[in-house]
């Protein structure tokens, strides 16, 4: 029973630092090693990014004491790396998703200020792993029980929870000190979703990491004694009664499981379009279609699809000129993933992006909602792609999940395949190296792993 004399943020708390390695499921633990490597292989990939480049530089130029590894070489403090680090792992958009009715998340942003707290603490892999599962498991819940997209706000604003629970066990505090950093966290870390409507900005790859660096600051400052206000969730102007409104949780039932229910893109683009681009990639694959015998591309699709990236709520989705814009455009990714027969980072390339047979093409693209697709998410990603020829032939599929969904989930091999892929541009015996220390990171220290990603240099370019 949840202990009425203890507030909702102290009994989070609580949770979070009695937990054991034992209540990590075997599932649970490869889901993680999973998400590990995919998200470390996403940002390797990215490092030669424009933004992450920027970001690199005024790292460099404001220094830090050096406490904790950079991919890619050098090290800063815990905060700053966890940002570095998190906009490497979030630029590409090609992270982990966790599905909830109202609320989508990409829980692998936690990596950064898990990883960036644990080599400070130089603790071992398993309590890593621990640590990570609880980021995972309260962000996750929190999208489920509080969605805030709905009023304005960014799914960023449940990841301080959870960033701040993860990194205070990974900073080895007790449950008060674990209070005073999610409290902190969760009272200051409130994005708006402005971020990800209209016209896109960088920042829409940089709003968690800029929450994840907040609540590692603020997981800091408890451990120097700052407190918190320890009634963030259920207070006056606090949480429920600001943002979100009223729900209930007893964390001391929690288990660490909902890292098995987040699931991998295959393609890089918004989660919410995987099957559609599987889809629209089948007919291209089995038929013979000249792109300029397309009439029409007609998807039916989900609701959160058609408000996020369809041009529904927010925005409409036909005007792209930037890599953030094109890769939240149903049109644009349909209409490049029929014409490369892929979408992956040279898709978002400049060149690509203004090219006449693309922007000619994603203008016939029409995205409508469906009812009967709403109604089965997010149990189901389901759509159904037609393409109509100039002589009035249609061809047609439907889709309920893709490659990588909780229904057909990605196995470490084809994690590999995605992770290689990203890391081509790396030493081969290098990114071996890390493939294999992080498939056995519960056995090893975590310095190990940080001590390999410092290694890293990107040759011949970017991917």
């Amino acid at each position: 029973m949840t202990n009425t004399n203890m507030t909702m943020v102290e009994e989070l708390a609580e949770w979070t630092a009695q937990l054991q390695w034992t209540d990590l499921s075997k599932e649970a633990v490869d889901s993680l090693k999973g998400r590990l490597l995919d998200s470390i292989g996403v940002a390797i990939g990215a490092l030669d990014g424009k933004p992450i480049k920027a970001i690199r530089q005024m790292t460099d130029d404001l220094g830090g004491n050096p406490l904790v590894t950079l991919i890619g070489g050098g090290k800063t403090t815990p905060d700053y790396a966890t940002f570095y680090n998190g906009a490497a792992i979030r630029y590409l958009d090609y992270n982990d998703s966790y599905l909830a009715k109202e609320e989508t998340c990409h829980p692998s942003d936690n990596i950064a200020p898990v990883l960036a707290a644990a080599e400070y603490n130089k603790i071992s892999g398993k309590e890593f792993l621990l640590s990570l599962g609880i980021a995972y498991q309260v962000q996750a819940r929190l999208s489920e029980l509080a969605p805030v997209r709905k009023h304005g706000f960014d799914h960023t604003v449940q990841g301080a929870y959870g960033a701040a629970a993860g990194a205070s066990r990974a900073l080895g505090l007790a449950a008060t000190g674990i209070a005073n950093a999610i409290a902190i966290a969760g009272t200051t870390q409130n994005a708006l979703r402005v971020t990800r409507t209209g016209t896109l900005s960088n920042w829409k790859g940089l709003a968690y990491p800029n929450t994840a660096m907040g609540a590692v600051h603020a997981t800091l400052l408890a451990s120097y004694g700052i407190t918190g206000a320890r009634e963030v969730f259920e207070g006056n102007k606090g949480f429920m009664d600001s943002i979100a409104g009223p729900f209930e949780i007893d964390w001391s039932k929690e288990n660490l499981e909902r890292v098995t229910d987040t699931i991998i893109k295959k393609y890089n683009a918004e989660i919410h379009s995987q099957s559609s681009i599987e889809g629209i990639l089948e007919i291209r694959n089995n038929q013979q279609i000249a792109a300029q015998d397309i009439k029409q591309i007609r998807l039916a699709t989900f609701d959160v699809a058609y408000n996020i990236i369809g041009g529904g709520e927010e925005g409409e989705k036909k005007t792209i000129k930037t890599k953030e814009e094109a890769d939240h455009s149903l049109p644009y990714m349909l209409a490049v993933a029929f014409l490369d027969g892929q979408v992956m980072p040279e898709q978002y390339e400049t060149n690509r992006i203004n090219s006449d047979d693309v922007q000619q093409l994603l203008q016939k693209v029409d995205v409508q909602v469906s009812d009967e697709y709403s109604n089965r998410f997010p149990q189901e990603m389901a759509c159904r792609i037609e393409i109509e020829t100039n002589d009035g032939t249609i061809f047609s599929v439907e889709k309920q999940d893709y490659e990588g969904f909780t229904t057909n989930p990605a196995s470490w091999d084809v994690l590999l395949k995605k992770y290689y892929y990203l890391t081509k541009n790396i030493d081969k015996q290098l990114a071996d190296k890390i493939a294999t220390t992080i498939q056995h990171i519960d056995e090893i220290e975590i310095i190990e792993l940080t001590s390999l990603l410092g290694q890293v240099r990107v040759l011949n370019g970017g991917v």
